[in-house]
């Protein structure tokens, strides 16, 4: 048997595990082209490298067993071309869904490192401009207790339905609603969800009561827009804002801000990675522009 090759010599010039060719002799889709007799062991025969590369190839393209068996003596370019596409539709499909998951993650976990600093505590240095006599290399400290005035980025967004606030419904009814229409806005809950009130008043009158609720995707084509945002934060679950709202107002009529455009909450940890719901971290934000005494914005 000197022309034939042991499953070792098989397995090192094929590239294929000795242990996948024992299985997929045992199924009947590749075996050796005969066995020694008079110990039973494997032999291939060197053509049989080239055999086996289709079903190397198909297997590597996510193609059945099953299936491969099927085709392995009937095809021809017409079917391969047929499987190919097909497989390359599904792998589209597999891509994209990679792609959102790594949005998910990479969205998850800025807000929660940043829920984490805010907590602990950080200097913000860049953009700090209107609210503090430190210059901007001096930076301003930031935490959970404070309110500052700091540069955000273009965040894009998708914004679902206008919320309806129904006397003794609570928070849950509108949110409910804009849950059962994610599926038609292309909206994946997996995204962090937040709530927008469409100015400063609509938020100081009912902050607990966003007139829209927006999705974190970074494929939404709404945005909050880059500039200057007033932000403050808030302990405690979905639509409690404690007294957030006074807060805010405080510190802009004491520093001559003037407020103007929606007003975000994002809450930067939530049950994904806090198990008290009292505990979740809120983010309110808001565009602002400070004005001289005549008026005229600086």
């Amino acid at each position: 048997m000197k022309n034939f090759l042991s499953m070792q010599e098989f397995s090192k010039l094929s590239g294929v595990e000795i242990s996948t060719l024992r299985y997929w002799d045992s199924i009947g889709l590749f075996s050796p082209i005969k066995r020694n007799p008079e110990n039973n062991y494997r032999r291939y025969s060197p053509e049989q490298i080239m055999a086996v590369k289709f079903i190397t190839v198909m297997s590597e393209l996510g193609v059945s067993l099953k299936t491969i068996g099927e085709i392995e003596k009937e095809r021809n370019p017409e079917k391969i071309i047929r499987l190919i596409e097909q497989q390359e539709k599904l792998l589209d499909m597999k891509m994209m869904r990679l792609r959102e998951c790594y949005s998910i993650i990479h969205m998850r976990r800025e807000l929660i490192n940043y829920g984490m600093k805010v907590v602990d505590g950080f200097t913000a240095v860049d953009g700090v401009r209107m609210d503090s006599s430190y210059a901007a290399e001096d930076g301003i400290k930031v935490n959970a207790e404070k309110i500052s005035v700091l540069k955000r980025d273009d965040l894009p967004i998708i914004i679902g339905p206008r919320n309806e606030w129904k006397e003794g419904e609570g928070f849950y009814g509108p949110f409910k609603n804009f849950c059962a229409q994610a599926e038609k806005l292309r909206i994946n809950l997996s995204f962090p969800i937040g709530g927008m009130h469409e100015n400063w008043q609509s938020f100081l009158e009912a902050p607990s009561e966003p007139d829209y609720f927006f999705s974190l995707d970074p494929t939404g084509s709404s945005r909050r827009k880059a500039g200057e945002y007033l932000i403050g934060f808030s302990r405690n679950y979905y639509g409690r804002l404690d007294d957030a709202a006074k807060r805010l107002a405080a510190y802009a009529e004491e520093h001559s801000l003037t407020l103007h455009g929606p007003v975000y909450v994002m809450y930067l940890h939530d049950e994904v990675c806090i198990q008290d719901h009292a505990n979740y971290l809120a983010q309110v934000c808001v565009a602002v522009s400070k004005h001289t005494k005549k008026g005229r914005k600086v």
